[in-house]
């Protein structure tokens, strides 16, 4: 799903440019799609500014073997088009802006409101649309000023608050990039640099962080704990395992300190999260027809008592998951000690990791 520009002219450079950027890495575009949509129902403000909203389709070459390794070439395509065409856009105004590109997932949104969603984007209320999963978020940018691009859901995530530690958590990663990181998964690395892309919103940066360590191979529940981890450290009710992992990944990863509540989702799994200084609401119930709705305040949606099985509330540095695959609800303490047991965290962390107290002065 592509944000590109109004005039049929420059719009046609932005698709050559971008198809020779598909065929240099190997994979090649089927077609183009104009997303249908209905102008007349959004406010003169959202029309003046609107993009010409347009879908591509890639077929994968027959020697990618899996579909993460298709999602990060995909990833390394969108990165080199941002590179390559964003800059073409300066001197011709519009815009060029990748809201998805993904082969399990996809992106509408807009300067809108929840009601015009729908109705602007008529594939949704197609009754071929077919999906066992949804995330939507109807809260408008308080700290940026308001675009299309900005709008929220980001690729992989939805935000409610703020990320207060922002410029030290983008400074990190800027200086990551300088020789320290590397993939076996990527045969170039420096492809995805910049990481981060500064003109977006908190919450976008927040994304930009949490795609990379997904597609450079832990899942994304893993990721979401190194970037928000519990408040650990003095807690004497968590497990020596989990504190392991925790203490090993605050070298590698500094906290993204809201106050936030995030929902995430890669297409197959989906959850939400709190971070540690929990002053978000986050409120789920789980239905005896097999749904589960996760949102920051009960009654969201009407469901009538009788149809609730269960519910509850996301708790500070608490995770919610459900997997369409496993087609199960796993629990903030079963997937943690799940990762936390995937590595000898403890052994890596007395092999690394230093204590000045350790040292006698002289």
């Amino acid at each position: 799903m592509i944000f590109a520009h109004k005039y049929d002219e420059f719009r046609q450079v932005q698709k050559t440019t971008f198809e020779n950027i598909v065929g240099a890495e190997g994979q090649k575009v089927l077609g183009w799609r104009e997303v249908p949509v209905d102008k007349t129902t959004i406010g003169q403000t959202a029309l003046a500014a609107i993009p010409r909203l347009i879908q591509v389709f890639i077929e994968k070459d027959p020697s990618i073997n899996n579909d993460m390794d298709f999602e990060r070439k995909l990833y390394i395509i969108r990165k080199r088009a941002e590179k390559t065409i964003v800059p073409m856009c300066e001197d011709k105004g519009g815009t060029f802006y990748v809201s998805s590109l993904s082969s399990k997932t996809v992106v509408y949104k807009g300067m809108l409101t929840a009601k015009q969603l729908r109705n602007f984007y008529l594939d949704l209320s197609d009754l071929d649309f077919i999906s066992a999963l949804a995330m939507v978020h109807s809260r408008f940018s308080t700290n940026t000023f308001p675009s299309w691009e900005r709008a929220h859901p980001n690729r992989y995530i939805v935000h409610n608050g703020e990320i207060n530690t922002i410029r030290g958590n983008v400074n990190w990663m800027k200086a990551r990039q300088k020789g320290i990181l590397n993939s076996p998964l990527f045969d170039d690395i420096s492809k995805a640099y910049p990481i981060i892309d500064e003109t977006g919103s908190d919450s976008a940066m927040f994304d930009n962080s949490l795609e990379f360590l997904y597609l450079t191979g832990k899942s994304l529940p893993h990721s979401i704990m190194m970037m928000i981890p519990e408040p650990w450290e003095k807690n004497g009710l968590m497990s020596r395992t989990k504190k392991d992992f925790y203490q090993f990944n605050n070298f590698i990863m500094e906290p993204w300190d809201g106050p936030a509540a995030i929902g995430f989702t890669d297409g197959i799994v989906i959850g939400g999260v709190l971070d540690r200084n929990g002053l978000r609401p986050g409120r789920y119930y789980e239905t005896t027809d097999g749904k589960v709705i996760l949102a920051s305040e009960v009654g969201v949606i009407d469901i009538k008592p009788e149809n609730v099985k269960h519910k509850g509330r996301l708790e500070p540095g608490k995770m919610l998951l459900v997997d369409t695959e496993k087609k199960r609800i796993i629990s903030d303490e079963e997937i943690k000690e799940e990762i936390a047991q995937q590595e000898p965290y403890k052994e890596w962390s007395e092999r690394h990791i230093v204590n000045l107290s350790d040292f006698t002065v002289c």
